[in-house]
């Protein structure tokens, strides 16, 4: 009996040896797993960011006059990126526009601002989803210093012929110092859509600062040619577009503009005109800006401006006379 006791013990050690070996292994595993996980969670990055903007106006619409409390182009974003090693990584960027003055999302759609993956790389960009013309923004944008071009002070004569939606698109890598290009195409889909194109390049050189844009889009096109310069406090930049409407014909469309910071202060004037089209008389725009920010902090300024748009045919963004006395503030975070 006692023999057979001494068995069952030995028997009974050696399961408990076994059970107490496997808990370990496991321990070291979903050690070595948890490890692995926060290795790669330490190469991603998620981050929320946003942007505040909104004016109270004074506004003359083709003679119509209101008082009116208007959003900038609010947004609220996340953007992200991981790290995989080599010099790849994928990023991402999920961007809500609303309007800040009544809480409603934009009637474009929930992820109205931008909604793309991308993978970038010594190759350069690949990029996948929503996203406005890079041959906006190597020419008007660029040039578009007070309220980043947003609002009822934006430039409303640059002839915009791209498509946002259904984008793929290739930045390329530094080609030789300052100089990089872009080009992009909008599937068509299906529904009578055709591919819209559009192509950037875009130079700089210390103050000075070059651009090119090229759109086609559904037998019209555009292109444009831009410059800035930078001299201390003043930045002086200007385009000049010429855009051939599939109806209207051609038309030549110029904008010039100025920044002066002087501490905490920024004097903006920007002037602009299109030209008549060919086949519709009378059709040329202008466009005049004066503005002044104050910058409370790095990410806040309060700011005023008038904007007066001379638009007898309706061919500007405004689609006819206009003009706005404002007050604003916008908060960045």
């Amino acid at each position: 009996m006692l023999q057979r006791r001494s068995g069952t013990q030995t028997s009974e050690v050696f399961q408990l040896s076994l059970e107490v070996a496997v808990i370990q292994r496991i321990v070291i595993a979903s050690t070595l797993a948890l490890a692995a996980t926060s290795a790669a969670w330490a190469q991603s990055s998620v981050t929320l960011y946003g942007r505040l903007n909104v004016t109270a106006e004074s506004i003359d619409a083709n003679g119509k006059k209101t008082k009116q409390l208007v959003d900038n182009s609010s947004r609220l974003g996340f953007k992200g990126t991981e790290d995989m090693g080599g010099g790849l990584k994928a990023n991402f960027i999920l961007e809500h526009r609303f309007g800040a003055d009544t809480g409603l999302p934009s009637p474009a759609g929930f992820w109205a601002g931008q909604s793309e993956v991308n993978l970038s790389g010594g190759f350069g960009t690949v990029r996948l989803g929503r996203f406005s013309s890079d041959a906006y923004f190597a020419t008007a944008d660029w040039i578009g210093f007070h309220n980043h071009d947003t609002g009822n002070s934006s430039d409303g004569l640059y002839a915009y012929l791209g498509r946002d939606t259904n984008k793929v698109a290739y930045l390329t890598p530094e080609l030789v110092k300052g100089l990089t290009a872009g080009a992009s195409i909008s599937a068509g889909e299906g529904g009578g859509r055709l591919r819209n194109y559009d192509g950037s390049i875009n130079y700089a050189a210390g103050p000075l600062t070059l651009g090119f844009g090229y759109e086609s889009a559904n037998g019209s096109k555009q292109f444009a040619v831009r410059a800035a310069y930078e001299m201390g406090a003043a930045v002086l930049g200007a385009y000049i577009q010429s855009h051939d409407d599939a109806s209207l014909g051609k038309r030549l469309i110029w904008r010039v503009a100025g920044m002066y910071t002087l501490g905490a202060s920024e004097l903006h004037a920007t002037l602009g005109q299109a030209g008549e089209y060919d086949k519709q008389p009378n059709s040329d725009a202008r466009q005049f800006v004066l503005a002044y920010n104050y910058n409370l902090s790095k990410r806040t300024k309060v700011y005023t401006f008038y904007s007066k748009v001379t638009d007898e045919k309706g061919v500007s963004a405004y689609g006819g006379d206009f003009s706005s006395l404002a007050f604003g503030v916008r908060h960045n975070f």
